[in-house]
């Protein structure tokens, strides 16, 4: 669903487009709005590590709609309308990077002027507007604060920064950034060594991207030869451990044939790995779970793709 609740829209400016994602706080009037279909856009996470820096950034491109509202009146403040926005984002299982609110803008953690200024230079307005009196304040100018959130969907990675800031004692601003990374192409971007090691260490699991099957078959593809080299570098430089094949599939079709796919899928993996790359075949064993642990909704076919996957799971010893 869409986030916040929905108010007046009298005062806006004209072809503006509402995101779905964000729904406006009541009150506010959109004042600017940039949409471009495809474009980079930094997103920042940490605090500002020096003068005019930021020690951790997140480097994406994808559609960005960038909208500046202004709330005009003095029964609402900058923290209530930041307020409203976290808890919306939060409650829409968006993962918060970074939150920060200050009374007095100080300091150099998300959220402060400072903070704000950095993000804004590097990701500067593309066209004039009143988005201009974000960051200069006025003599009656107040505090501000930025929430930095992600949410991983099927359809690709969306990223969501919000800029609160009291402008004057009743002036409240707030920039909403959204950037909307497209999924990548299942098959493109084949698994490596160090990649792997890295999934497996922080999740215990990797999925094997670039293991290409026929159509409902469990016949791999010969353009999986790549993944399965980096798997077997990985498994040979790691010869203590022991690992599950997992194989996987999406809804359509019966449990018991996703099932049986899904196994057959998986021991073929195990089997190209101890036939063609020599790794020993009582370190590998293979299931398949049908479409038992999806990873995104099957009701679409972006979901579907995703769903569709075989994956390593370290297998731990007895305790």
């Amino acid at each position: 669903g869409a986030l916040c609740a929905v108010g007046t829209a009298a005062q806006d400016i004209d072809n503006i487009q509402e995101h779905p994602l964000i729904t406006r706080y009541p009150g506010q009037e959109i004042r600017w709005q940039v949409i471009e279909n495809y474009m980079p856009y930094r997103v920042a996470v940490g605090p500002v590590t020096g003068y005019r820096q930021i020690g951790e950034w997140i480097d994406t491109q994808g559609r960005v709609t960038r909208t500046f509202y202004r709330y005009q009146g003095t029964d609402r403040s900058f923290a209530e309308i930041y307020k409203n926005y976290l808890d919306a984002l939060t409650g829409e299982g968006f993962e918060i990077l970074g939150q920060g609110m200050s009374a007095d803008r100080r300091g150099a953690g998300v959220g402060s002027r400072q903070w704000s200024e950095v993000l804004f230079r590097e990701n500067p307005a593309t066209k004039p507007g009143e988005v201009g009196t974000m960051f200069s304040g006025t003599s009656s100018s107040g505090g501000a604060g930025a929430i930095v959130a992600r949410k991983e969907r099927a359809a690709g990675t969306v990223y969501v920064l919000v800029n609160v800031e009291q402008h004057s004692a009743d002036y409240v601003g707030t920039l909403i950034d959204i950037i909307e990374e497209e999924a990548a192409e299942t098959g493109m971007v084949a698994v490596d060594a160090e990649a792997i090691g890295a999934d497996i260490s922080e999740y215990g699991r990797v999925v094997l991207d670039g293991i290409f099957f026929d159509f409902n078959q469990a016949t791999i593809k010969p353009e999986s030869a790549p993944a399965l080299a980096a798997i077997a570098e990985y498994l040979q430089a790691n010869g203590d451990r022991q690992f599950y094949i997992v194989g996987h599939t999406d809804s359509v079709g019966t449990f018991a044939y996703n099932q049986k796919l899904s196994a057959d899928r998986a021991g073929a993996v195990a089997s190209a790995l101890t036939a063609d790359y020599g790794i020993d075949a009582a370190r590998l064993e293979s299931h398949g779970v049908g479409p038992l642990v999806p990873v995104f909704s099957n009701a679409g076919d972006a979901g579907r793709e995703q769903n569709r996957r075989v994956e390593l799971v370290e297998k731990q010893a007895a305790q």
